[in-house]
């Protein structure tokens, strides 16, 4: 590339002057530039992807464009990291603001799960399933030891096509996914077991995890476990009859009392599908809330819970975020790029084919 001399005060910028100056730098890469969307990140940024999507969406999406040389990911850390292990050797995926991470995420490092691999029972007795919401060194592990990526979609596919290669699993990194897709098909709790990475092994064992057809990992999402039974009753007295669609990373007891539960992808479905008139109390995160109830005027569409329940760290991409990165590219520069080394990528990637296998 030919460095510009393009100014790069970004943070100085108005809002108005900062969504032109984006406008323009778009138009100037042209096709070189994709940048994909989360639905969690705020309209300001959305309005300026090429892609919105879940995080198995777009990394799948970026897959499927070899064109583009660079590929902003409006998201967080493991979402780019998927994207670059997908991605083509010429592409560069950035992320706007390398402090974008994911607490679901950092509740599973790849030490804390060797060691629960190995007290289990390792390769003769357990396979690994790992929630799209990892690490590519969790998703590396997972590939290198026979295991798959799941989504919230397919993760009860993948959970029954684990147990039959072994006699149990270990999922990782969020138990309450794991929990309410195997109770889906007819695990019970009494075959569960929750795995804590601070507490010793054999405190683990002794607890159940010895015996349990399905070892869930001690990891949450910050902002799923944030609704509550409490916050359904309240909906329900102050909204007669609407219809409560949840996350399946909320928890068991939620998902029980919740009229539906889904992916945001199917979230996003199933308001748009429904007809006008409809009410829909939504827990999950507040932008994706907040532009389904924008995007369907003639519906009724609010939060499950008062408390306006925001991804932080997703927040930290903001538009002066997202120009940094492009006033960069237009001058000649790649910053904040996410780069997944070759072997933790070839062992990820099997893990994630092994996923794609069952989309």
């Amino acid at each position: 590339m030919t460095p510009t001399t393009t100014e790069t005060c970004s943070i100085a910028l108005g809002t108005d002057a900062c969504d032109a100056r984006i406008v323009a730098l778009k138009k100037q890469l042209g096709r070189r530039l994709l940048i994909l969307g989360h639905h969690y990140q705020a309209e300001e940024v959305i309005r300026h992807a090429d892609i919105t999507g879940d995080s198995f969406k777009l990394a799948s999406q970026a897959a499927k464009n070899t064109e583009a040389e660079f590929i902003i990911f409006c998201g967080v850390h493991f979402m780019a990291e998927s994207a670059d292990i997908l991605a083509q050797p010429h592409q560069h995926v950035i992320l706007p603001d390398l402090g974008a991470g994911c607490s679901m995420a950092d509740m599973a490092n790849l030490d804390q799960v060797e060691v629960a691999y190995a007290h289990l029972g390792g390769a003769e007795k357990v396979l690994p399933v790992t929630y799209m919401n990892s690490s590519a060194a969790i998703k590396a592990f997972t590939g290198a030891n026979g295991g798959a990526v799941c989504t919230s979609s397919n993760a009860p596919r993948l959970m029954q096509w684990a147990l039959k290669q072994r006699e149990k699993l270990i999922f990782l990194p969020d138990q309450h996914l794991g929990r309410n897709t195997a109770l889906r098909f007819g695990i019970g709790l009494h075959e569960m077991a929750i795995w804590d990475p601070h507490a010793l092994p054999e405190a683990n064992l002794a607890a159940g995890c010895k015996t349990a057809r399905v070892v869930l990992w001690k990891g949450h999402c910050s902002v799923h476990a944030k609704f509550l039974p409490s916050h359904i009753a309240e909906v329900r007295a102050k909204h007669p009859g609407i219809h409560v669609l949840v996350h399946p990373e909320c928890s068991m007891e939620v998902v029980d009392l919740a009229d539906s539960s889904g992916s945001t992808e199917r979230i996003i479905e199933m308001v748009a599908a429904a007809p006008s008139g409809s009410a829909f109390a939504i827990g999950t995160e507040i932008n994706l809330v907040a532009r389904l109830a924008k995007r369907h005027p003639d519906k009724l569409v609010v939060s499950l819970s008062g408390t306006q329940c925001l991804c932080s760290t997703m927040y930290r991409i903001d538009p002066r975020a997202l120009l940094a990165s492009l006033e960069a590219l237009a001058q000649g520069r790649v910053v904040n790029e996410i780069v997944v080394d070759e072997q933790t990528a070839q062992n990820a990637r099997k893990a994630l084919e092994r996923m794609l296998s069952f989309a």
